[in-house]
């Protein structure tokens, strides 16, 4: 086979691998924020039925995350245990999201995943608040610098389990991988810094998306055809994007990340309340 017969095959999946690096580039850059934008990005740009685009969204998000957990884990920075226990909880609630993302009208599902952009974009607008001192009554999952590994409590396992369920329903029901709530949890939680903190999230969105792929594959929601491609394209992206990102003051990545969201956001209120421009 010629690559002249091959050219019109490759040529229709260019926007779909063009999208799927989008979200790829951005979860370089930010850590583990691409996944919020997956979703829009097939509404507006493959006119997927939000349905199918959440968990086309995962096989993205998941995919790129686990490779950059992978990479972590290899410079030693993944709390592999917080992971697992967050990500037990997170794999038993998605495959509810994706039961109520099956069921629900698409009008407020759109504007619920409205009003989840609009909280990120705040969060990521709004000042950097001052950095309080850690003592040991306030953060329940302290690092134990002896041994390296964090200080199980009964309040660190109640908090990370809570942070595991809320990532796994929004991973569900939105195909978002929940970094936007895992990264702020431990930066509440515990005093890691922020590199182990994001290649933890990382570990835990990519076990948490598998969880909702599966349930979505297995009620035939998935479109593999676009999902294949839209999940290399970010895996490429975010390969090169880590290079990339180094170099990058990371202020104003928050910044640009907060205003693309909130235009995001914007498109997604205007469609799901029926207004075009014209």
């Amino acid at each position: 086979m010629d690559f002249a017969s091959l050219a019109p095959a490759i040529l229709a999946l260019a926007p779909t691998l063009a999208l799927g690096a989008a979200v790829g580039l951005v979860m370089a850059l930010t850590g583990a924020g691409g996944g919020i934008l997956a979703v829009p990005l097939l509404v507006f740009g493959l006119h997927l039925p939000l349905a199918q685009a959440a968990p086309t969204g995962l096989i993205a998000v998941g995919t790129a995350a686990a490779l950059a957990a992978a990479l972590g884990l290899r410079e030693g920075i993944v709390r592999y245990r917080a992971a697992g226990f967050m990500s037990a909880f997170g794999m038993a609630m998605a495959p509810l999201g994706v039961w109520l993302a099956a069921r629900l009208p698409a009008t407020p599902m759109l504007l619920g995943f409205a009003a989840l952009l609009l909280f990120v974009s705040w969060r990521s607008l709004r000042p950097a608040p001052p950095e309080a001192a850690q003592t040991e009554g306030h953060i329940p999952c302290r690092l134990n610098p002896a041994e390296g590994r964090l200080r199980w409590t009964p309040r660190c396992a109640r908090a990370l389990a809570a942070t595991g369920l809320a990532s796994g329903l929004l991973s569900g029901l939105f195909g978002v991988g929940g970094g936007f709530v895992i990264i702020p949890a431990l930066q509440q939680l515990s005093n890691l810094d922020l590199r182990s903190i994001q290649a933890t999230a990382l570990a835990v969105i990519a076990l948490v998306s598998a969880s909702g792929v599966a349930a979505a594959a297995a009620s035939g929601a998935l479109p593999w055809a676009v999902a294949l491609p839209f999940g290399a394209g970010a895996v490429a992206a975010l390969l090169a994007g880590r290079v990339l990102a180094k170099r990058l003051h990371t202020g104003h990545l928050r910044r640009a990340f907060g205003l693309l969201t909130l235009i995001v956001a914007a498109m997604m209120i205007a469609r799901a309340l029926g207004w075009t421009l014209r």
